[in-house]
């Protein structure tokens, strides 16, 4: 028998797995497990679900009766500080298989019982909105208990980001983080990424070019909620590569009602054949903005940056540039100037490189800000994989962002140069007059020494 044959063994297996009912167990045990072993990773999933902080306990498959039924969640979360106790039920989905509502809302009346505080569900489903359930459950079943969810796809970034970027201080905890971090990215876990803009993606977006949608049809709504569900991925995504938390842009009009979102994305297919939203990501110049268009099938990536405020107007063109080393001759700039009636001046990159002055149409007029923009053309296919529009739109930002964004930096005023009595002096002899006449000249406030240096000699 040669070595490279043999398998490795492993904390977390993904051998042997047969069935749904298998694959679930072993992604719920699993999970649990390393939350209550790894406690960076374990109060990173439990504080984002209300929880205090405090030590953690985990099960798997345990029983309650209601009302002479017997009902089994998949799991149970219990963190524990000081004498306060909060629990929670977990229901765990994989693969293709969907939450049921019927029981969801069991678990709800059992948590509600056994005054429990909340109900996790995992999948691999998205919400059409951010803060909302991926299942419609009776809303009086939430008076007393909270309802959170979460997609596969977040957990394993999270594992990521805690593990490569925040950081776990035991090594052997480490470690075991590192191993559910694998489990969960084999196919055979059942944790799916992001991979399907579901079956109403190529009809809506041929009614779109066609200019035959309209807002009543539901097909619209669910591409938008899948296009929502994308952007969440793609921060996600981000997230784990930058190791800070990229996240989705909401308006507060959009976080108080999730469902407003929705609408707006319809609208805007419907009025403008466009798809849009923004990621923040710490400590750049501003959001990125991404429009997918269409009707001319393009991904559009861009960025506002306020331009200096001090300067010619070639001078903050200049200095633009100078952040772009980077960047590609077919980035679109767009220059705003004060008092603007509709768009600014705009040109590609590569001549404007060549050319400064090609953005300012009027020397007088005060450059406030710049756009800086990136086209790639829109992948048609609905699912993963080459000419697809998930992996296009992933590309997109990727590339948006470590070509251009990731090299921008606000513009800073310098700090005020001391002037000492020597430049007096020299700025007299330019003038051609006494030192003492110079406006900036030294005075009697600036200490008796200096003061004495700097007053004129009496005949």
């Amino acid at each position: 028998m040669s070595e490279p044959t043999w398998q490795q063994a492993r904390l977390i297996p993904t051998s042997g797995i047969n069935g749904a009912q298998e694959q679930e167990r072993r992604a719920t045990s699993a999970l649990l497990a390393v939350m209550s072993a790894v406690k960076e990773y374990g109060r990173t999933l439990t504080k984002s679900l209300g929880a205090p902080a405090g030590e953690i306990e985990t099960f798997i498959e345990v029983e309650f009766d209601l009302d002479g039924k017997k009902v089994i969640p998949d799991g149970l979360i219990r963190v524990t500080r000081g004498s306060r106790s909060w629990t929670a039920l977990v229901e765990v989905k994989t693969g293709r298989n969907d939450l049921q509502t019927e029981q969801l809302e069991n678990y709800l009346e059992v948590a509600r019982r056994r005054e429990m505080q909340a109900l996790l569900t995992i999948s691999n489903e998205t919400p059409v909105a951010s803060g909302v359930h991926p299942t419609k459950v009776d809303r009086r079943k939430l008076r007393h208990v909270d309802l959170h969810h979460l997609a596969w796809s977040e957990v394993l970034a999270l594992a990521v980001l805690e593990k490569e970027h925040r950081g776990v201080a035991d090594p052997d905890q480490a470690y075991i983080l590192g191993e559910l971090i694998r489990y969960l990215e084999h196919p055979r876990s059942g944790a799916l990424e992001f991979d399907d803009m579901s079956v109403a993606w190529v009809p809506v977006r041929n009614a779109v070019a066609n200019g035959t949608l309209r807002s009543n049809n539901p097909a619209a709504a669910e591409v938008a909620g899948r296009f929502d569900a994308l952007l969440r991925f793609t921060a996600l995504q981000l997230s784990t590569r930058l190791g800070t938390d990229a996240v989705v842009a909401y308006t507060r009009k959009e976080m108080s009602d999730p469902a407003s979102r929705i609408s707006g994305h319809v609208t805007n297919m419907v009025n403008h054949g466009r798809l849009e939203g923004s990621l923040r990501i710490p400590n750049t110049v501003g959001p990125l903005r991404i429009v997918v268009d269409l009707r001319t099938r393009q991904v559009v990536c861009s960025v506002d940056v306020d331009a200096p405020k001090e300067g010619r107007p070639t001078t903050k063109v200049n200095w633009l540039i100078r952040q772009l080393k980077e960047a590609s001759d077919k980035t679109r700039l767009e220059c705003n100037v004060a008092n603007q009636r509709g768009d600014g001046a705009s040109e590609l990159l590569g001549k404007v490189r060549e050319q400064a002055d090609v953005l300012i149409l009027d020397p007088a007029k005060t450059v406030r800000s710049f756009t800086v923009a990136l086209h790639s053309p829109m992948g048609l296919k609905t699912g993963r994989g080459q000419g697809t529009f998930i992996d296009t739109f992933l590309a997109s930002v990727d590339s948006f962002y470590a070509d251009v964004l990731q090299g921008l930096k606000a513009w800073s005023a310098k700090p005020p140069r001391m002037r000492d009595q020597a430049d007096v002096v020299e700025l007299a002899r330019d003038q051609e007059v006494s030192p003492a006449l110079v406006s900036t000249a030294l005075s009697s406030q600036d200490g008796p020494a200096m003061a004495e240096e700097a007053e004129p000699s009496v005949p």
